[in-house]
């Protein structure tokens, strides 16, 4: 038998605002996730927001801070937008996947981060359909392959369709646009860990550019 988790649906509030999803994030246990890591990890900036960065899964210092995109990861894709002349001030950046999943081999030791699984993902789509309810961006950039499944569904691969300029899908209850738009590209962590990391960001950057210019 497959494994189930019960799913967010059941803590996601009606009718609320970005401010009070984030706070009934905090009692979410929709998945088993939650045990382990230190705390929710809910997505940032404006309801007005013009871009919306998707990320996987929170890290390390992310689950520490309980902000989005504050570690290494998120040091590098700050530059990466600052170069692709997008305003990071002007971005809404969360997570498919909003608890910290990693691996330890004892207290004290690293966390090693965990790619969550499509269970996982599954379960914690309610808070990011709920997040899409209340925004409205010109453009989505999806960072990485968790992200582009959960917004483009499992068929996506990153490598195929990375850096292209593709009408915004539906979304739960928020319809498909043609007017709005999707751009898939590698997690910023992927950077990092690169043998060749000058020419992945090369890549990263020009993928950023796409999303910069239909932003206008």
């Amino acid at each position: 038998m497959s494994r189930q988790e019960p799913g967010a649906e059941a803590y996601v509030p009606a009718d609320a605002d970005l401010d009070g999803l984030r706070a009934a994030a905090t009692g979410c246990r929709g998945c088993s996730l939650y045990k382990d890591a230190t705390q929710t990890v809910f997505g940032a900036g404006e309801a007005a927001a013009r871009v919306v960065l998707v990320g996987e899964v929170p890290g390390d210092q992310e689950d520490k801070k309980g902000a989005p995109f504050v570690g290494p990861a998120g040091r590098l894709l700050d530059r990466a937008l600052v170069e692709a002349g997008i305003d990071r001030g002007d971005a809404y950046v969360t997570n498919a996947v909003k608890h910290f999943k990693f691996k330890q081999d004892a207290p004290g030791k690293r966390r090693i981060h965990q790619t969550p699984d499509a269970v996982e993902i599954a379960a914690c789509r309610p808070w990011l359909v709920a997040e899409f309810a209340l925004l409205d961006p010109t453009v989505v950039v999806s960072l990485g392959a968790v992200a582009g499944k959960a917004l483009l569904g499992p068929s996506f691969r990153v490598t195929k369709q990375r850096g292209v300029l593709m009408a915004r899908p539906a979304l739960g209850d928020l319809p498909a646009r043609d007017d709005r738009f999707i751009v898939a590209t590698l997690h910023p962590s992927a950077v990092i860990r690169a043998d060749d990391r000058e020419a992945v960001y090369a890549g990263f950057l020009a993928d950023l550019k796409v999303a910069a210019q239909a932003l206008g």
